[in-house]
């Protein structure tokens, strides 16, 4: 364990393998041995495509420019997830990114909007919000010293393959090969090597565990342990399928609640990504397909495929000289677009706590305790979707509205639903404006705003609301069309050989 670590192994290519062989090589590849380990025989999930704000921070440390990333990933702008019959059949809702109106120093701006709600003084919420507004609108742009509160729609198997360039330019190196064994060192048990079935021995000082579900190095052979959600998500199932594109794309994901679960539809350049997100015990992986395609927009491009998973965590992210990073660290169901993020989290915490002179506990008890909350927090976040429903029209979302939630996040429901206040802790990662946004779009209206808001009288306030939405809307109505702005701003590779094509 005192080991100085002077070779990393990451196991496993797709995304979360190439986004740990980047960030390495260019940040500490002067220092470090990096190596790969990938079989081109071995299908990645890749189904993956949407993003949230956070992937910024990622592409800042390394160095990338946003045209690039997105010309190369076939990449559109998003700025929320609209939410299509989750709170009830035929009731809609936008979850965007960026921050409600303005706060005062005793409330967020929720309190001013209830009030003014009572009052008849106030339209939707997110017309108090730019991305909101945009979103809803159909429009975009990157301005100069903007906020960056937008995110990608983007291919994640094209996003792999950017990564994996940019990696090999900086240093690292890639093995072809199938792993056959993980060795361990007797006295500890720590990892040695990787074996391949060629034969092939491949030591290493850290490992990192991408091998997806198969979880080869940190479950397989550490026995780990799996912590298991299903009881509070249960879909287990995804069935997923491209189509052509039949129109211009739109800056924000569409999530569409259906009988035994959820349907997603993603924009990218010149194509959409499809799918369904169920619970194999309320509905067959047949009907599952037959829904999807009955509800897709354009000519499939490749055959549907079924993806079954289970949402959980493992009870350790890092175990002795291993590290877990991607579905091979736990699953959570895409529904708020979170699992580039996860990926990118635990790299980024694992440079921060790099045992470059041998593994201490105490870091490795920091790394899982960090990943823990943040995990937690995304787990209620996304368990509140589904708890907090007017549907009863079928089995899974009768079970869904009386399933027992975990504490945490009753006490969140609780609070918001009697006083209206929100907070969010240390680092998690949705804040108050998303839980503001998801609460009352599934129904959950608060009984009470906060006194400080009686301060004002009704002139003031309608005042202070009307400014905040005309502002809003000027910003909006000075931005371009979202399909005009990405054809001038990062025209994917793809779209541009479509245009010439043309032109000849």
């Amino acid at each position: 364990m005192n080991k100085s670590i002077k070779k990393v192994v990451i196991a496993g290519g797709g995304t979360a393998g190439w986004m740990a062989a980047a960030a390495f090589s260019k940040l500490m590849g002067k220092n470090l041995d990096i190596v790969l380990v990938e079989s081109d025989d071995i299908g990645t999930v890749g189904v993956g495509e949407a993003t949230i704000p956070t992937l910024h921070i990622f592409h800042r440390l390394l160095g990338l420019k946003e045209q690039d990333v997105m010309a190369a990933t076939n990449a559109t702008f998003k700025l929320g997830i609209q939410f299509e019959n989750w709170h009830d059949v035929n009731k809609d809702y936008l979850h965007s990114f960026g921050f409600l109106g303005k706060d005062c120093w005793a409330c967020g701006f929720q309190h001013f909007w209830l009030k003014g709600k009572q009052q008849n003084m106030v339209s939707e919420i997110g017309d108090y919000c730019t991305e909101h507004l945009a979103a809803r609108q159909g429009r975009f742009a990157v301005l100069p010293n903007q906020d960056y509160n937008h995110a990608y729609h983007m291919d994640a198997s094209l996003y792999a393959k950017f990564l994996r360039k940019f990696a090999e330019q900086h240093g690292m190196t890639r093995i072809e090969g199938k792993i056959a064994d993980v060795l361990q060192h007797d006295d500890s048990g720590n990892i040695k090597a990787l074996q391949l079935e060629s034969g092939d021995i491949i030591e290493g000082d850290l490992f990192i565990d991408c091998t997806g579900f198969k979880a080869l190095l940190i479950e397989q052979t550490l026995n780990t342990g799996f912590e298991d959600w299903s009881h509070w998500l249960p879909c287990d199932s995804a069935i997923a399928v491209q189509t052509e594109a039949v129109q211009q794309p739109i800056p924000y994901t569409r999530s569409i609640a259906r009988e035994s679960g959820w349907q997603w539809r993603i924009p990218l350049q010149t194509r959409t990504g499809n799918g369904l997100v169920f619970c194999s015990k309320f509905m067959s992986d047949a009907d599952a397909t037959a829904l999807l395609l009955n509800n897709i927009e354009g000519q499939p491009i490749n055959q549907p495929r079924v993806i079954k998973f289970k949402t959980g965590t493992r009870r350790q992210h890092w175990n002795k000289n291993c590290v877990a990073i991607g579905l091979s660290a736990g699953f959570l169901e895409p529904l708020e677009s979170t699992s580039i993020h996860m990926i990118q989290r635990s790299i980024v915490r694992l440079l921060q706590l790099f045992p470059a002179h041998g593994v201490i506990q105490a870091d490795v008890d920091e790394f899982n305790q960090q990943t823990k909350i943040e995990m937690d927090n995304i787990r209620d976040f996304i368990i509140l979707h589904y708890k907090v429903t007017d549907r009863e029209d079928s089995r899974f979302w009768r079970y869904c509205k009386n399933m027992p939630i975990p504490a945490s996040l009753q006490h969140r429901i609780d609070m918001f639903s009697q006083s209206g206040k929100v907070y969010k802790y240390g680092n998690e990662l949705f804040g108050e404006s998303s839980w503001i946004q998801v609460m009352m779009g599934q129904g959950l209206i608060p009984k009470e705003y906060h006194p400080i808001v009686d301060l004002m009288e009704p002139a003031e306030l309608q005042s202070f609301l009307n400014n905040i939405k005309a502002t809003v809307k000027r910003k909006v109505d000075t931005l371009p069309a979202h399909h005009d702005f990405v054809q001038h701003y990062c025209m994917s590779t793809a779209m541009q050989v479509k245009d010439d094509a043309r032109v000849s």
